[in-house]
């Protein structure tokens, strides 16, 4: 296993490769003394995001680990399983969500995490959601994380907790986050847009958000040259 830093605390940073996971990433190596990373290849529209995680985890001498997960594979009802659906479209059940809203997938990555950090000794968990830039997805408030928390710290009798250091943060100040931490460089390397282009469509919800966090925060997006 490799060290990172000196606090000899483990984490387990969930790495999607977008911004806001790599962001969550570098502020857990300023904490933990030892990181390792997990992503998820769920059957998402592109897989061009899981390279950028594997990349940035090198970046972050951090491992990274990527499990396939089938489940979502019978659920083509939301735009990022299923190209054929318009990516700024609303959600076919709940129309208050985007198209892009994916039942249940923090539920289920967060559960996998745990499992996951349990085989490994691992206590903290890592995960960059946001309440504020958050699409209207109820997966990434507050009340459902520390749910979320309890719920697997009683079912494996085991005490998790789970980090979300941007839960309170909108895009710019995540950019001035990433600006603080010194890792604004590693941005260039980091995938967000939901078609898949690089450096980004600019046109899908992820990508108009993405842009203007930037704007707002009067810095250049690395990705973009």
């Amino acid at each position: 296993m490799k060290k990172h830093g000196a606090n000899g605390a483990k984490a387990l940073v969930l790495l999607s490769g977008g911004q806001d996971s790599t962001t969550s990433l570098f502020w857990a190596k300023n904490k933990f003394g030892y990181v390792e990373t997990l992503s998820f290849d769920y059957g998402q529209r592109h897989k061009i995001e899981l390279k950028s995680a594997k990349k940035i985890a090198k970046l972050a001498d951090a491992g990274n680990t990527v499990i396939k997960i089938k489940e979502f594979e019978a659920l083509k009802n939301n735009a990022l399983l299923d190209k054929k659906i318009n990516l700024k479209g609303k959600d076919s059940v709940n129309k208050n969500l985007p198209a892009t809203f994916v039942p249940g997938r923090n539920i289920l990555f967060l559960t996998v995490a745990a499992a996951f950090a349990y085989t490994r000794g691992i206590k903290d968990i890592v995960i960059g959601v946001s309440q504020v830039d958050y699409s209207g997805y109820p997966d990434c408030r507050a009340g459902f994380i520390r749910s979320m928390e309890k719920t697997l710290s009683i079912g494996m009798e085991y005490p998790v907790k789970i980090h979300t250091p941007l839960i309170k943060l909108d895009k710019k100040q995540t950019v001035l986050l990433a600006i603080k931490l010194g890792v604004l460089e590693i941005m260039a390397y980091t995938h967000t847009c939901y078609e898949g282009k690089k450096p980004g469509c600019g046109k899908c919800p992820a990508c108009v958000l993405r842009r203007k966090g930037f704007d707002e925060s009067g810095v250049k997006d690395p990705a973009l040259g």
